[in-house]
């Protein structure tokens, strides 16, 4: 039983996480392109603060999760413990990302002015963003997708039961 509560977490957790992270990579990041360079950068300034505070803890309880599932399965040669690795070391990998990446464009954005920043450097900054948050949502289904298969192939280490 404690193998199905943790798993469900870290599949609830990572799943969020995931779909979050989609949905701004997809849908409100994209729109935001279409307002003036000013309202644009109030806009990110805004959405980065707010997210600068929700993003850590939620993005660290994801990775966290994983630990007492690893810990549980009880055949580590599995493909249900190698499936659950590789999607932690995704979620490792998509945040080592954001502190390489997009948490300098995120502290050059807040540290802007958005009534005379040129459009031209506060594009580049975006785009910029968007590539390194291209590639964490790259991980982030690379992650989810193995926290999937690692619970479907789960047999006889308490998830059957």
């Amino acid at each position: 039983m404690a193998l199905k509560a943790t798993r469900f977490l870290n599949l609830l957790l990572t799943g969020m996480l995931t779909g979050n992270e989609f949905g701004g990579l997809v849908g409100f990041h994209p729109a935001l392109y279409e307002l003036p360079t000013e309202a644009h950068a109030r806009a990110e300034q805004a959405i980065t603060s707010r997210l600068g505070k929700i993003m850590p803890p939620f993005m660290t309880a994801a990775i966290v999760s994983y630990v007492p599932v690893l810990s549980l399965v009880k055949d580590r040669r599995s493909a249900s413990f190698f499936f659950t690795l590789l999607g932690m070391i995704c979620y490792v990998a998509m945040l080592a990302v954001t502190f390489a990446g997009n948490m300098s464009v995120n502290r050059r954005v807040l540290g802007l002015d958005p009534a005379t920043v040129s459009r031209e450097e506060f594009i580049e900054l975006r785009r910029r963003w968007d590539r390194f948050h291209a590639v964490r949502n790259t991980l982030n289904f690379l992650g989810f997708a193995c926290a999937l298969l690692g619970a479907l192939s789960e047999s006889d280490d308490g998830w059957s039961s």
